[in-house]
């Protein structure tokens, strides 16, 4: 897994000045179930490769500042970078402000950016099954202020919707909010199913008012040589999905 970085870029709409970015697993430096770009620091990776990918990622990407890196607890807080709780346990952090990044961490969870059309704020949210049931996009778009009309959404690499295999309880979760959630779920055997998360998070937005909804279509699990999958390896490192205004 090793050799050079290599990111995935958003194909969406945004103004030039909102800059985006998904890493993947190749090109750094950590060695057995984290190699080799592990960027999270709560995994059991060594801490100086993981801070020695952190500066390649700051160096590859020119980055204007160390990112927001969050305490992930799978819930519904998405924190405004501005105020003084930046580095607290929450899924989320936005910003109006040039020069801070917002970042998630994931490995099969959904990372997904927000920004408004004009480019005035950005949005970094992690959805897991238990975040995006609990409202955490709900969260994140009304943090940024703006008529859902007005934003854009990427939806970035996840685990997709043939290796997601759930318990009914999951489904059962999402079709108590929306009967529409029904239709991401496929009946796959012992009374279990297999999840799409990215037409779960499409509905979530959709519902909200958000129309411009790009992205998806990775699986993290079945992608091994670009993704990090704790459903397939458990043991491992993790991505960074990023955003930021410059």
């Amino acid at each position: 897994m090793t050799g050079e970085l290599t990111f995935i870029f958003p194909d969406w709409p945004a103004p030039t000045h909102v800059r985006a970015v998904s890493t993947t697993r190749a090109g750094g430096v950590s060695r057995g179930p984290y190699a080799s770009f592990n960027l999270g620091d709560h995994v059991g990776d060594d801490p100086v490769a993981v801070a020695r990918n952190r500066e390649l990622l700051r160096e590859a990407l020119a980055l204007p500042a160390e990112p927001v890196w969050l305490r992930q607890v799978h819930g519904t807080r998405v924190i405004d970078t501005a105020r003084g709780d930046a580095h607290g346990e929450a899924d989320g952090a936005w910003s109006a402000q040039p020069g801070v990044v917002c970042a998630v961490l994931t490995a099969d969870c959904l990372p997904v950016l927000l920004c408004d059309r004009t480019g005035t704020r950005v949005a970094a949210v992690h959805a897991g099954w238990r975040g995006l049931a609990a409202g955490v996009i709900e969260q994140g778009v009304h943090a940024l202020g703006v008529a859902p009309e007005e934003l854009l959404a990427w939806l970035g690499p996840a685990i997709g919707p043939r290796a997601f295999e759930v318990g009914p309880e999951v489904r059962a979760a999402f079709v108590q909010h929306d009967a529409a959630a029904a239709g991401a779920f496929v009946p796959s055997h012992d009374g279990r199913y297999l999840a799409d998360i990215y037409a779960l998070a499409r509905l979530r937005l959709s519902a909200l008012g958000v129309t411009r909804i790009e992205g998806g279509g990775f699986c993290t699990v079945t992608d091994r040589d670009r993704f990090f999958s704790f459903r397939r390896d458990g043991s491992c490192g993790r991505m960074a999905t990023l955003i930021w205004l410059e």
